[in-house]
């Protein structure tokens, strides 16, 4: 037999780290190697152990999941890694995927989901559940935003008016119509609440 799947689990939720590494330890072709509670542990740990397969929540404290892969992949180019979350907005995995992750798993996923994504990834592939392509495929193109329309869309997502925006940004409210407009046209809704829900829902904007 050959020797089992090397894995890090990097997750800073104790009772989650806990349950992904005692189900990948029940597998005779798997283990986990190291445990990781931030994304910076998880580069150290990568970094120390090379495994063959890494398990990155997208939520952590000091550094996130994808945070973590793009600096584990700039210096690991051949890194294989999963996204473990509990968001499925087509910009969280398009990010997850530019980062340099093979496969995105919303935490909801069955324990046979994870296991199939372990050995689809550790083989070389790609492994998106139907929900995450059906995400990706059926939203329309990422939004073109500007880094100055973000920033009016998260403090729209926050609830401010033009006038607090224009304050909190120091450009003035009609600039900041101006970009509201452009928001709303680019994400193809109507209003500021449709814009704010759009963002949260695709993950553009995270709270």
């Amino acid at each position: 037999m050959s020797d089992p799947i090397r894995i890090l689990v990097a997750e800073d939720h104790l009772v989650a780290r806990v349950g992904v590494t005692a189900i990948v330890n029940m597998q005779p072709d798997m283990t986990v190697v190291a445990e990781a509670a931030n994304g910076q542990q998880a580069v150290e740990l990568y970094r120390r152990h090379l495994p063959d397969v890494a398990l990155l929540d997208l939520r952590m404290p000091v550094m996130g999941g994808t945070e973590a892969a793009a600096a584990i992949r700039a210096e690991f180019p051949q890194a294989k890694m999963i996204a473990l979350t509990t968001y499925g907005g087509d910009e969280d995995i398009r990010r997850a995927l530019a980062a340099g992750m093979q496969a995105y798993l919303t935490k909801d996923v069955l324990h046979d989901e994870l296991l199939n994504a372990i050995r689809a990834v550790n083989d070389g592939r790609r492994y998106l559940p139907p929900s995450v392509a059906a995400a990706l495929a059926a939203q329309v193109p990422r939004p073109d935003l500007s880094a100055r329309e973000l920033q009016v869309l998260e403090l729209i997502v926050r609830g401010l008016a033009n006038k607090q925006i224009g304050y909190t940004l120091t450009i003035a409210e009609h600039t900041v119509k101006n970009h509201v407009k452009n928001i709303l046209s680019k994400l193809g809704v109507q209003d500021r609440t449709q814009a704010a829900t759009a963002a949260i829902q695709r993950g553009i904007i995270h709270l």
